[in-house]
């Protein structure tokens, strides 16, 4: 189980700057926040460190109010503790984690996904791919899919939606679908991402998939 956010690490989160994410503390508490995946230190003089992603998700988390009837113990959604995935498709789905929660989540995750790539890519933009995505992959197309309101593939056989899964190639996943419509869907919200997408013919079963790899200019 994922530990708690102790005190002082909740209150340099909730203190980041609203608009980029930046963090201020002491070496030691920064460093914590960057094991726990929560924030990240930027490559470039001065070094600032960043709300990462699952940061930004677990800011939002802590701004959320308690329940009435539970006022000693705010809610806390498995992003507090910086662990966010994004659905690839196929896997199974706690039905409490549905619903209007997720679609917090989920848009929080994008955002913050955004706001990394801003603040790694070395021209600043958010158009296209960071260096995160390109080492998560499946994850980082998952969560473009997703964020666009897609609708992932359910664990029980018929549940039909996209699916997600790596490939031979280190740069590129493919994207499954069950219909053409929705995989010409899925092609747009990841070219619209910034990744480059088309679709192919598997050689063996004659289905119809999508090959994207994120684009780097």
């Amino acid at each position: 189980m994922t530990r708690p956010l102790t005190a002082a690490q909740r209150r340099l989160i909730e203190a980041a700057d609203p608009g980029t994410g930046r963090l201020k503390g002491t070496e030691a508490q920064l460093t914590a926040l960057v094991k726990r995946g929560l924030a990240f230190r930027h490559p470039r003089p001065p070094h600032d460190h960043f709300l990462t992603p699952a940061g930004h998700r677990a800011r939002e988390a802590l701004a959320e109010p308690s329940e009435p009837s539970e006022p000693s113990e705010p809610q806390a959604p498995a992003s507090t503790g910086g662990v966010f995935t994004a659905r690839v498709g196929g896997e199974p789905v706690p039905p409490a984690t549905e619903g209007p929660a997720r679609t917090r989540e989920v848009r929080s995750a994008w955002q913050g996904m955004l706001e990394l790539r801003r603040m790694t890519n070395s021209d600043a933009s958010t158009d296209r791919p960071c260096a995160w995505e390109r080492t998560h992959l499946v994850q980082a197309a998952a969560l473009a899919l997703e964020a666009a309101g897609h609708r992932p593939a359910g664990a029980a056989e018929g549940e039909d939606g996209y699916r997600v899964r790596e490939t031979p190639q280190p740069d590129a996943v493919a994207v499954h679908a069950p219909d053409a419509p929705t995989l010409r869907a899925c092609v747009e919200t990841l070219e619209a991402s910034g990744w480059q997408a088309g679709e192919y013919t598997e050689p063996r079963t004659r289905r119809r998939y999508v090959l994207a790899s994120p684009r780097r200019v």
